[in-house]
């Protein structure tokens, strides 16, 4: 089995659900007690996020890879984060990598790909709807992006920032974010709603949209799962 690598920390949720669907999810593959190895490197989401507001993208990509190398040090054969936002400089991190990574951007823009997809909806952190990163991935498979509007962003942002980093599910956000999600589906005939964030499936697992939710994160697991049992 190969070994991977995960930047954890980008928030901790997340990386718990990585963690156990990862090892639980080869089990299962191969039907038999194994669990596949594996080294998590714990950075902060806030520091992330910090860079972020300061447009600091050299900073963060020193942040990252430093992360990195450390999973490469460990044995690590391929890595991937387990956040959405540091993929605002994944290019350039996996250009100095010392190990292959695994985007979780690209691994959501072929499902959509395959699903048809031609005008999908995107909720996430502000780096992540403000930015281009994501929207050219989708836009070289013809694929055309929306977000939410600024008053929106915002609110989702800080929810994202403020309640989700934390496992925080509040009834009342979980109803206004639903609310934008099918707006958004309503005002720009979208195939399906990302899901941008890897915390925001503690919020939309729970609901029903109208159109379905492509949750990055469960795609990258299986992308993951797959690439560690290659050749097995």
């Amino acid at each position: 089995m190969k070994k991977i690598g995960l930047i954890g920390g980008t928030g901790p949720e997340s990386t718990i659900m990585y963690y156990r669907e990862l090892e639980y999810g080869v089990q299962k593959q191969l039907q038999k007690p194994v669990f596949p190895p594996m080294v998590i490197e714990s950075l902060s989401v806030f520091q992330v996020l910090e860079y972020c507001a300061e447009q600091d993208y050299e900073g963060l990509t020193r942040y990252l890879l430093q992360g990195i190398c450390n999973l490469a040090a460990a044995g690590a054969e391929y890595g991937a984060f387990t956040g959405i936002t540091p993929h605002v400089v994944f290019d350039d991190v996996a250009a100095k990598s010392p190990i292959p990574l695994v985007s979780m951007v690209e691994t959501a823009g072929d499902e959509a790909e395959k699903s048809q997809c031609k005008r999908v909806g995107l909720l996430g952190t502000l780096p992540t709807m403000e930015g281009d990163f994501f929207q050219r991935a989708f836009a070289k498979r013809g694929i055309c992006t929306v977000t939410p509007h600024q008053d929106e962003r915002l609110y989702i942002a800080d929810k994202i920032k403020t309640e989700l980093e934390y496992g925080q599910v509040v009834p009342a956000t979980q109803k206004r974010m639903v609310e934008i999600a099918e707006g958004m589906i309503t005002e720009h005939h979208l195939d399906a709603i990302v899901l941008g964030c890897t915390e925001l499936p503690l919020i939309f697992d729970q609901v029903t949209l109208p159109v379905p939710a492509l949750d990055m994160m469960r795609l990258h697991i299986q992308a993951l799962i797959q690439l560690i049992l290659r050749e097995e």
